[in-house]
C-alpha cells in the first residue's frame, strides 16, 4: 500500500518490544536462577551445568528476541539475503565458538554458552545494519515508537499464534523432562537428544512455511485465489515430502543422527528408542504445520492460535501424564504421547482447512467478495 511510514511505526515498535520483552527474561530469569531450572526439568546432577550455560543465554536473550523481529521484517521486505546472512553468520560464529572455547581453552559448558551469546550478539548487529544503512524502507529509531495502544495490540494479536506454537514447543519439553526425570539422567538426556532431533524437523518446515507465508497474503489480498490455491497445494507438497523422508529415516537409521550428539553406547541405545517412538507421528507433521501457518497467513490468527492450543496443550500435554498410567514400561507412555498428539492434530487441521477453502478460496468466494466490494463502494 506504499505506507511507508506505517511500516516504520511498526518496525520500530516490534523491535523496542523485543528487545525489552528479551531483557525482563534475562532478568528475572537470573533472580530466579535455581528455581527456573529446576522448573525446566533438571535434576541435582544436571544443575550445575544448567546455571552455568544458561546465565550466558538469559544475558543473550534481548538479541535472540530483537534479532527474530528484524528477521522476520527484513523477509517480509523481499530482503531474504541478509535475513539469512544474520541468521547464518551468527550459527557459524557459534558453532566454530564453540570449538575454540570448549576444546581449546577448555572451558567445557561455560564456553559452549559464551559462545552462543556472543554469537548471538554479532548476529544481531549484522541484522539491524541494513535498517541503518537504509537498505529497506523501514527504519528502527526511537522517534518512530508509537503512542496507540492499537498498534501494540495489532501486533501481539498477529503474533501471538506463532508465540503459542513455539512456547508450547518449550512448554512440552519442560514437561517431558519433568516427566523424564524420575528414569534417571540417561533419560533426559536421551529426551535432550531428541529434541535436537526434531529440530531438524521443525526449523526446514517451519522455513518452508514462513516463505509461503508472504507469497500467500500478498496473492488473497490481491484478490488471485487461484495462486493462492496452487500456493498451498505446494506448500504441502514439500512440508509432506520432507516430513516422510525424514520420518523414514528415523525410522530405518535413527543412529545416523543420534550418533551426532553423543558417542556414548547405552546413550546411543536409549536415544535411538526414544526416536523411534517419539518422532513416530512426524510424516503427520508436514501437514499440520504447513495448514496452521496458512491459516495465519490467511488473516486466520484465531485458528491457526487454536489449533496450536489443540496440539499442544488439549492433546499433548494431559496425554504425557494419562499414557504412562496405562503402560507397563512408563516412561514409554511418556514418548508416545507425541506421535498421537501429532497424528490427531493433523488430521482435525487438515479436515479444518478443508472446510474453510471450500467456503472462502473457491471461485464462488471469489465471486462474494467482489460483490460485496462493489455493493460497498456504491454505496
Amino acid at each position: 500500500a506504499h505506507d511507508v511510514e506505517s511500516a516504520r511505526v511498526f518496525a520500530s515498535t516490534s523491535f523496542f518490544l523485543a528487545f525489552l520483552a528479551g531483557g525482563c527474561i534475562g532478568i528475572l530469569g537470573l533472580l530466579f536462577h535455581v528455581p527456573f531450572m529446576r522448573l525446566l526439568g533438571s535434576t541435582d546432577s544436571i544443575l550445575p551445568y544448567a546455571l552455568e550455560y544458561s546465565t550466558w543465554i538469559l544475558i543473550s536473550a534481548p538479541a535472540m528476541a530483537s534479532s527474530c523481529v528484524m528477521n522476520n521484517i527484513l523477509r517480509y521486505e523481499g530482503k531474504a539475503f541478509f535475513a539469512m546472512l544474520g541468521l547464518a553468520s551468527g550459527g557459524i560464529l557459534n558453532i566454530f565458538g564453540d570449538m575454540f572455547l570448549i576444546f581449546e581453552l577448555n572451558l567445557g559448558v561455560r564456553g559452549a554458552g559464551i559462545s552462543t551469546a556472543v554469537s548471538q550478539y554479532i548476529s544481531m548487529a549484522i541484522l539491524i545494519s541494513p535498517f541503518f544503512r537504509k537498505k529497506v524502507q523501514s527504519r528502527i529509531h526511537i522517534r518512530y515508537m508509537t503512542r496507540r495502544l492499537s498498534d501494540v495490540t495489532n501486533i501481539i494479536a498477529t503474533g501471538f499464534p506463532s508465540l503459542m506454537r513455539q512456547g508450547l514447543n518449550s512448554i512440552s519439553v519442560m514437561i517431558l523432562n519433568q516427566c523424564s526425570a524420575p528414569y534417571g539422567d540417561a533419560a533426559i538426556a536421551a529426551m535432550s537428544i531428541v529434541t535436537r532431533v526434531i529440530m531438524f524437523l521443525f526449523c526446514i518446515a517451519l522455513g518452508i512455511g514462513q516463505g509461503f507465508q508472504p507469497v500467500s497474503a500478498f496473492n488473497y489480498g490481491a484478490k488471485n485465489y487461484v495462486r493462492v490455491r496452487k500456493s498451498v497445494k505446494l506448500l504441502l507438497c514439500c512440508t509432506m515430502a520432507y516430513c516422510v523422508l525424514f520420518w523414514l529415516l528415523l525410522m530405518l537409521a535413527p543412529q545416523l543422527l543420534v550418533s551426532v550428539f553423543t558417542s556414548d553406547p547405552e546413550l546411543i541405545g536409549t536415544a535411538v528408542w526414544a526416536t523411534r517412538i517419539f518422532l513416530f507421528g512426524c510424516f503427520a507433521f508436514g501437514a499440520q504445520c504447513g495448514l496452521q501457518q496458512s491459516f495465519l497467513a490467511l488473516g486466520q490468527a484465531k485458528v491457526s492460535l487454536l489449533l496450536a492450543l489443540l496440539r499442544k496443550i488439549v492433546l499433548l500435554i494431559p496425554l504425557i501424564y494419562i499414557l504412562p498410567l496405562f503402560c507397563t514400561n512408563k516412561l514409554f507412555g511418556v514418548f508416545v504421547a507425541e506421535p498421537i498428539a501429532d497424528i490427531l492434530a493433523a488430521t482435525v487441521t487438515t479436515i479444518a482447512f478443508l472446510v474453510w477453502a471450500k467456503k472462502n478460496l473457491s471461485d464462488e468466494a471469489l465471486q462474494r467478495r467482489l460483490e460485496a466490494e462493489a455493493a460497498l463502494k456504491s454505496t
